[in-house]
């Protein structure tokens, strides 16, 4: 056994995996060895999808996905999908080989790590053969406890080298995968379990309950740090009287309670919006209260006191200026203050119940301006989701269209919708939903997005129809890059509009079942699709009208 075995089976033996990628000579090893482990490889088309893929399977899971690279080449074409991971926190192990020390002159040879710190990943590196197993546990542990996206180059002169005799920890040598003995097993469980939830200092907790006590309309807005904290902030807020809200990441934490709001920012409804701003106290909750999530601000009283809990030190006021910070595990956090909080009814009232169940989006009156053989995105999106199965995983691509998936379609739960927006590409969506798909096969898979992403990503469609995936895309059409159209006005726009592609007849030439919507007469062949096998993905080519430009993104270009 060499090197690049050796760490392509402690990898499955540390229970990574799913693994993502595109084979070339210099992972073609080490991505057998995973193979061989026991851990799934799934071949994309391209670097770029299938780091979106293992992106979005670790965020839905909550395992340490992998990321399988050639060197040079390889994870250059990567790197979009890596910088959004890392930027998201995704707990991913970029597997990527190196050339070897020596060959300096080596076409593919370029500085991998710093790279890798260029675009906030952590760079670690397999030095030899008598260090590979600790340099591979290491970069899984940091990945795995500190939920970063890690890069781990294995150059080829180190991976030919043999490997060691090594004890049974974490994999031993053979023709099988191997696993280790029980006694190793919990061990190195133990180990990498990391440390406890970080709890906050008393003080700390019993200042945020005497804010809490103090308020009259508090609304709490649950980021992607309370992802896992739904049910002890929906006790909390009950307790005080807070309205529940989420930043975009954590859609559908709250879904099904009175007093949620939905998504807090560009995407809240007038109603939801409305309530925000009458809040005299908002705690972000795992939540960087970024320009986003606040509409710059104006979504917060000038009046409300504002108070921040996060894990780490350095993200407390890092957007806003606030009044209380608390350093803290958010479910930890909410547990001892809501030792500390007395009952109240704060914000919830009956009035305000009526106003949230009257005020989502799907409830909002507009003027319909289907015709001319375009559809409105607001008719399209409702429509489809009262088509659609309420138990979906919504994946949500970047561009002009977004707001409208993402407002109208509603999610079973946090679950249940991905959203790939840290880094602001296009182009990333069809990876996303292919690799959400595999998180939570369950689950009807979902995605939205516009005719300039879908053309980037166009070769993944190839990937999710040998995977044999039930996948629905929604291709908001304008044939156009919208955000530019609507935000440079009456410019030359001939550099961002093209021809009206037929997307439906492309998507079958894939092997996916493809339509055409012009109108809502034509949504009844979602219908018989939805009735069907289900054996291939559909694309809905939907030719929407223009509204001039949505509304969150006016909201964006105003600053």
């Amino acid at each position: 056994m060499n090197v690049a075995e050796l760490v392509g089976r402690t990898l499955a033996g540390l229970g990574a995996g799913p693994a993502f990628g595109v084979v070339g000579s210099g992972n073609f090893e080490v991505t057998n060895a995973l193979r061989a482990g026991g851990v799934r490889f799934v071949a994309a088309r391209h670097e770029g999808g299938a780091a979106s893929m293992a992106d979005a399977y670790a965020r839905i899971s909550g395992k340490v996905s992998v990321l399988s690279l050639h060197q040079g080449c390889g994870l250059t074409n990567a790197v979009t999908g890596i910088t959004e991971a890392a930027k998201s926190r995704t707990p991913l192990l970029v597997l990527t080989a190196d050339s070897a020390g020596a060959s300096v002159l080596s076409n593919f040879r370029i500085d991998q790590d710093g790279l890798a710190t260029a675009v906030g990943a952590v760079p670690e590196r397999v030095h030899s053969a008598a260090s590979a197993v600790a340099d591979t546990v290491r970069a899984f542990r940091t990945a795995h406890q500190q939920r970063r996206t890690v890069v781990l180059n294995l150059p080829l002169d180190v991976q030919a080298a043999p490997a060691p005799d090594l004890p049974a920890l974490p994999v031993v040598a053979g023709p099988a995968p191997v696993r280790p003995d029980a006694a190793s097993a919990a061990a190195l469980s133990a180990e990498l379990a990391g440390p406890a939830p970080v709890r906050p200092d008393a003080a700390s907790a019993a200042a945020l309950a005497d804010l809490l006590a103090a308020a009259e309309r508090p609304v709490f807005i649950a980021g992607r740090g309370a992802r896992s904290s739904g049910d002890v902030l929906r006790e909390l807020a009950a307790r005080c009287g807070a309205l529940l809200a989420t930043s975009a990441v954590a859609h559908g934490l709250f879904q099904g309670d009175p007093f949620a709001l939905g998504i807090s920012g560009g995407f809240a409804s007038p109603a939801a919006a409305e309530l925000i701003v009458g809040a005299d106290l908002v705690v972000g909750w795992g939540c960087a209260l970024n320009m986003w999530t606040t509409r710059h601000g104006r979504l917060l009283s000038p009046h409300a006191k504002l108070a921040q809990v996060d894990l780490e030190q350095a993200a407390l006021g890092a957007h806003r200026p606030i009044d209380l910070g608390v350093v803290g595990d958010v479910a930890c956090t909410a547990s001892d203050v809501l030792a500390l909080t007395p009952a109240r009814p704060g914000y919830r009232t009956d009035e305000v119940a009526a106003r949230i169940a009257a005020g989502r989006w799907n409830d909002v009156l507009y003027e319909d301006l289907s015709g001319d053989g375009r559809i409105d995105p607001r008719t399209l999106s409702r429509l489809l989701d009262e088509l659609l199965p309420a138990e979906r995983i919504v994946s949500i691509d970047s561009g002009n269209f977004m707001g409208y998936p993402s407002a109208y379609l509603s999610v079973p739960d946090e679950q249940g919708f991905c959203f790939t927006q840290a880094f602001q590409s296009i182009g990333l969506g069809l990876g996303t939903a292919i690799g959400a798909a595999l998180a939570r096969p369950d689950r009807l898979p979902v995605l939205g997005t516009g005719d300039g992403g879908f053309h980037m990503a166009l070769s993944e469609l190839d990937t999710a129809v040998r995977l044999g995936l039930p996948l629905v895309v929604i291709v908001y059409n304008d044939a156009a890059y919208g955000a530019e159209i609507h935000h440079f006005g009456d410019a030359d726009m001939t550099t961002v509009r093209f021809p009206d592609s037929d997307l439906a007849a492309i998507a079958r030439g894939f092997g996916c079942a493809g339509i055409t919507v012009r109108s809502p007469g034509d949504l009844p062949a979602v219908r018989e699709w939805l009735a069907g096998p289900r054996s291939a993905p559909l694309v809905i080519d939907a030719k929407i009208a223009d509204d001039g430009g949505s509304w969150w993104l006016a909201e964006a270009f105003r600053h």
